[in-house]
């Protein structure tokens, strides 16, 4: 039988009519702020987005946030200490105009902006004190794995930091199985069975990630089994052994990757800061932001599916690496293979056995049993779930009686479907990714996909620096105005794609594009190209000042993604307790909160 250990009190964590509270709140600010986050930077100045939305020139936007950095006094001021006394924001001016809605005061955008990021709402529950009350007075210390010469140190920081909450919320509910979904390369699976010796499934949609898995496990019980139980409490070599093996495609991969999305040298990390208020906007926001909205608006907005290889192997610096269109077509490819009624199904597990990677596609109504043969009272764990795959893993906890406890960290929020979002279109889809909760559904509350994409960006990792960051942006906005004059597109449903950086100028990059769009190139002569630049290069800073208005309202998108999935926990019956709990590192890990919540005492009983 299950033993929960009662030594002391779990740490109070605020209920559903306060958090109700907040959400209204944040519901008001963003009701008028939503449009900044929805416009499409493409459209930029063929819509005439900065004239429609913000009622300011594009230098004191700039001016206000560049000082909005700790060193100045606005993070420390006035107006942000009687806000977050209580007196709310009636001293301020005004943030949006009552007839137009376009945005007034970029000081009380920021600090409401501040106000309503998940850090300073008070809904976060310290991880800290979470430990003290999963734990009491004992702490079990795993065996001594060095994970950093296995994994790159953002994903070596992510397993360690979610490894240890997982123990300890196993220990306190009395399990010893843990099922990992979207367990991708199986970097967390294999941590908690080799440190922990945790019975683990490790389910993923890809046969890929799978099968890597399996031969990741392979290689790991092979010198597992090679070492003497002596030195078995440091197994920081058979770690390295694997470091040796995947060294060099890391470091090609690395090069890889960061040249296709960033198109020029890494970013100094000792740059970045998190300040109390706008982290490391104390420059023009530098290259980071700017490619990493171009490589999110680079995506097909046709539905994609849904259930991604959550384990990527990233880079320091780069925040999503999720949104590459290959990624999207080999997962829609194997998700097909998949989905024809093919499940693996495991036999009794043995010792040598503890950790199983399985191939499957995780819906709301996957049965567990149908996939784990022996499944007992376990956890159920996601580290960087994408899309829908982190509610539903939410919907199974709550619904199957097996699952004593969860620990879940999401991301891509834009690949979330929203049950609001298309209303012209009939879908028979019952269980959607966004909103969960009873008060969100009540509102009918859509954040829309740009928003959802918008709030993938990380705030905490804007650097300082100086000089043009939104190039490459702007190069698409004045392209897509050469294409709706000359070629009467208003909406292309075709994409160009990431060629920004194989492009010499911004002649090289129209003509590079109009080919890729099948357009033909040989009626615009170059002087017609150059005057759209020059017509519109005195304009670049009302794109840049847009983005610094885009990254500072991000962390809001997401305060709201998480709190209905904190509310849609707090609302079933069968759940005894639940929060939100920061474990990550923000700038190593942008996505860095964990939804953890555990059954009812008599659930374990059951």
């Amino acid at each position: 039988a299950s033993v929960m250990a009662a030594s002391c009190p779990l740490p109070m964590t605020p209920d559903l009519p306060t958090l109700y509270a907040k959400l209204r709140g944040l519901l008001h600010f963003l009701t008028d702020a939503l449009c900044i986050s929805n416009a499409h930077t493409v459209d930029f100045y063929t819509e005439s987005v900065w004239q429609e939305l913000v009622d300011l020139p594009p230098e004191t936007v700039l001016t206000v946030l560049r000082k909005a950095a700790p060193e100045t006094g606005l993070a420390e001021g006035r107006p942000l200490l009687d806000a977050e006394r209580g007196a709310g924001f009636t001293h301020l001016p005004k943030i949006f105009c009552e007839t137009s809605q376009k945005l007034l005061s970029v000081e009380s955008f920021a600090l409401a902006a501040k106000q309503y990021s998940v850090q300073n709402l008070g809904v976060c529950t310290s991880v800290e004190q979470l430990f003290i009350a999963l734990r009491g007075d004992k702490q079990r210390v795993g065996k001594n794995v060095k994970a950093v010469e296995f994994m790159n140190t953002k994903k070596s920081h992510e397993v360690q930091a979610m490894s240890e909450l997982i123990c300890s919320v196993a220990d306190y509910c009395g399990v010893r199985q843990v099922i990992d979904v979207g367990s991708g390369k199986g970097y967390l699976s294999s941590f908690l069975f080799l440190k922990y010796g945790f019975k683990v499934y490790g389910i993923d949609s890809s046969n890929t990630n799978t099968h890597g898995a399996k031969e990741r496990n392979r290689k790991l019980k092979k010198h597992w089994k090679q070492y003497p139980t002596q030195s078995r409490v440091d197994v920081s070599g058979l770690a390295l052994n694997m470091a040796e093996e995947t060294k060099v495609q890391k470091e090609i991969n690395y090069k890889t990757d960061f040249e296709n999305m960033c198109g020029h040298s890494p970013l100094n990390q000792e740059s970045m800061s998190t300040s109390e208020f706008l982290p490391g906007l104390s420059g023009s926001i530098i290259s980071g932001i700017s490619h990493q909205m171009e490589n999110l608006h680079a995506q097909p907005l046709e539905k994609e599916h849904l259930f991604f290889d959550s384990a990527f192997s990233l880079t320091d610096l780069l925040p999503i690496n999720a949104v590459e269109l290959t990624s999207s077509q080999t997962h829609d490819r194997e998700m097909t293979r998949t989905n024809k009624g093919r499940r693996k199904v495991t036999s009794k597990s043995s010792e040598s056995n503890l950790y199983s990677p399985l191939t499957s596609v995780i819906t709301a109504d996957s049965e567990l049993q149908d996939i784990i043969k022996d499944l007992e009272d376990c956890l159920l764990v996601g580290l960087h779930t994408c899309g829908d795959l982190s509610p539903n893993t939410l919907r199974i906890f709550t619904s199957k009686p097996e699952v004593k406890g969860l620990c879940s960290v999401g991301c891509c929020y834009h690949l979330l479907s929203e049950e609001f979002e298309n209303q012209q279109g009939k879908c028979t889809q019952e269980k959607w990714g966004f909103p969960m909760c009873h008060y969100l559904k009540e509102e009918r509350w859509c954040c829309g996909r740009n928003a959802r994409m918008s709030a993938c960006l990380a705030l905490e990792r804007v650097a300082v620096g100086q000089g043009l960051p939104t190039e490459s942006l702007f190069y698409r906005a004045v392209l897509q105005d050469i294409i709706k004059d000359y070629y009467g597109i208003t909406r292309c449903d075709r994409h160009v794609g990431k060629i920004y950086s194989k492009c010499s100028s911004f002649l090289d990059y129209v003509r590079m594009s109009l080919k890729k769009l099948g357009l033909d190139e040989s009626k615009l002569p170059e002087k017609v190209i150059m005057d759209y630049y020059e017509k519109y290069k005195p304009r670049m800073n009302e794109l840049e000042a847009f983005n610094m208005l885009k990254v500072v309202l991000a962390p809001c998108i997401e305060t709201l993604i998480l709190l209905d999935r904190l509310c849609y926990l707090k609302e079933q019956e069968n759940v005894a307790w639940a929060a939100l709990v920061k474990l990550f590192d923000p700038v190593k890990s942008p996505r860095c909160y964990a939804v953890v919540a555990l059954k009812k005492q008599h659930d374990f009983n059951s």
